[in-house]
């Protein structure tokens, strides 16, 4: 039996989806395309379907998408949702992927949050990356500003203390800025970018109040770019050091 599939009750249609979590995965990926701008169509590994955001929007920029994920019932809402696409779907879980093709781009979008071993998946699609190609990692950051207010308020016990959401989302743990770091360089790679997504200064249902609500949540997606430390979400790309 497939555990992955008792957690998609979130990825569903009908679920609450969160008007932040759909903003966050619109953000980054253009970003990321941007960093990619003027080179040659190229290859990418996305590993993990999610909401589809990302998949969706990564897709007509690659010559060949190949996208690995452990559930099928996300797989089946995706096919869906997004019929005719050019992608490879893989059933299966990231840690029995074997292959020994090699890609341009390697994407590992809030993915580390999810898996038993962080480090075993950065080894071992480290193989799949090509020689000079870039991978992409993006993960919530436990001391995002709005957690840090949670803390001190104490709203929450620990920094890294997982919540209700957390666990319907199948997380297993925080990352901050410092823990991501030091995973990807003790797995052999060298971070050549990085840059925060999202910076949340206050509860959403508080900013829903505010003027100009929409504007308000493009703007602190602007200004977190600069200040990652602090930002709901991180976004490096690293390379094989």
């Amino acid at each position: 039996m497939n555990k992955l599939n008792d957690v998609t009750s979130q990825y569903k249609p009908g679920a609450v989806t969160s008007l932040e979590n759909e903003l966050i995965l619109n953000w980054y990926p253009p970003r990321i395309l941007r960093r990619l701008e003027g080179k040659a169509p190229l290859s990418l590994l996305e590993l993990g379907l999610g909401h589809g955001y990302t998949t969706a929007l990564f897709n007509r920029h690659f010559q060949r998408h190949v996208v690995l994920e452990g559930s099928s019932v996300v797989i089946d809402l995706f096919r869906e949702n997004h019929p005719g696409l050019n992608i490879e779907l893989v059933e299966g879980y990231f840690e029995h992927f074997a292959s020994s093709e090699q890609f341009d781009v390697v994407m590992m979008g809030f993915i580390l949050e999810h898996v038993d071993d962080p480090g075993l998946i950065l080894r071992r699609f480290r193989a799949n990356l090509r020689p000079g190609g870039s991978l992409y990692v993006a993960v919530p950051n436990a001391k995002s500003l709005n957690r840090r207010l949670g803390l001190a308020m104490g709203k929450i016990a620990d920094i890294y203390e997982l919540n209700a959401n957390d666990h319907a989302l199948g997380h297993q743990r925080q990352f901050c800025r410092d823990t991501l770091k030091a995973l990807l360089q003790a797995e052999g790679y060298r971070i050549t970018w990085e840059e925060g997504i999202y910076l949340k200064p206050l509860p959403l249902g508080y900013m829903q109040t505010m003027p100009e609500f929409e504007e308000n949540l493009q703007a602190m997606c602007e200004v977190g770019v600069d200040f990652p430390d602090l930002c709901v979400g991180l976004l490096m790309e690293v390379q094989v050091a």
